[in-house]
């Protein structure tokens, strides 16, 4: 292969050049067609504009509903809770682990998994899985107030 034979690939465009003079084929109007509201300087449409068509978002069906007062619970396994060395585990040590993301977010530990030393677990809601889990290794289970 010779350099005089190398190709540009189709992914590498020169820019279009407008504005240049009649012989370019985008002289003039620069591809902006005669009078209106796209022909004026410092128009720009939103990605949605569709001109006087009825858009998109409004011609698709609406459904469903979003719950503003659902809680949102950040989920704890007790296999998690098993590698950690405390006796009391709070939402405040959880948070010092990197277990959840935020000290103010609801905690709820569940089920999965297998608990082998006495905890004291202080959360927000508890499975009931997890709570056997617990107590049946001798350990306790507080409901946050």
């Amino acid at each position: 292969m010779s350099e005089y034979t190398l190709v540009k690939p189709d992914s590498i465009k020169s820019r279009k050049r407008v504005g240049r003079g009649t012989s370019s084929g985008h002289g003039k109007t620069s591809c902006r067609g005669m009078n209106g509201q796209g022909q004026r300087s410092g128009c720009t449409r939103r990605p949605w504009f569709e001109g006087g068509q009825l858009p998109l978002y409004r011609r698709l069906p609406k459904r469903g509903f979003t719950n503003i007062f659902k809680t949102e619970f950040e989920v704890v396994n007790i296999s998690t809770l098993d590698k950690m060395s405390e006796t009391e585990i709070t939402s405040e040590v959880l948070f010092k682990a990197g277990v959840i993301s935020d000290l103010k977010s609801y905690v709820k530990i569940l089920g999965n998994g297998e608990i082998s030393k006495a905890k004291t677990v202080i959360a927000d809601a508890f499975s009931d899985s997890a709570k056997a889990k617990i107590e049946k290794a001798g350990g306790k289970t507080q409901i946050k107030k």
